[in-house]
């Protein structure tokens, strides 16, 4: 079963050009896509949940077969919150369309419209090592507001670019080429 939002999408190049001349790569810019691919770290925890699912419905597949449906319905519920958890973690990440901006996070979703952001543009400052309360140096995408504070993107410590500074620095021209596309239309 293919799940779109695990990859990025194919590159549509014309014949003699290669995928770092297409700045904007995709067919369908009404459409809200990741720019980049997740990390090994955003896909490892989530196969991890997975795996604990898998286990929990196995224990609520035995506690039905012993004649307990009140265990067997808590186990599965308990099942599902954990699926659900480990594809909302995949889903957190960055996305882009004509339409703007959104920074999807675990609990929380923010939309920022092309013409509402100021700039988009990678700047040095502390920043949260894996989303833990550690905040180290490094890089940050972010989108500064007109009269608002800047809305940060993408770091390069977060689950999808620690150790991969040239995933990050893909993922982030990306973005800003976007914004160049679409801020000044």
């Amino acid at each position: 079963m293919p799940l779109p939002f695990l990859t990025a999408d194919r590159v549509f190049e014309a014949p003699g050009e290669t995928a770092g001349d297409v700045a904007l790569p995709f067919d369908d810019h009404d459409q809200w896509r990741r720019p980049y691919r997740p990390g090994p770290w955003r896909v490892g925890a989530a196969a991890l949940l997975l795996l604990l699912a898998s286990f929990v419905l196995l224990a609520a597949m035995i506690i039905a077969f012993a004649s307990a449906l009140p265990g067997a319905g808590i186990c599965l519920g308990i099942a599902v919150v954990v699926i659900a958890c480990a594809l909302r973690l995949l889903r957190v990440g960055a996305w882009v369309s004509r339409h703007g901006l959104r920074r999807v996070g675990f609990f929380l979703t923010t939309t920022v419209a092309w013409d509402r952001a100021s700039t988009v543009r990678t700047v040095q400052q502390p920043v949260r090592w894996l989303g833990l309360p550690r905040a180290v140096q490094g890089q940050a995408l972010v989108v500064v507001r007109p009269g608002g504070e800047p809305l940060q993107l993408l770091t390069d410590h977060n689950a999808d670019f620690l150790s991969r500074v040239e995933a990050f620095d893909r993922a982030a021209d990306t973005v800003e080429a976007w914004s160049d596309e679409y801020r000044t239309a």
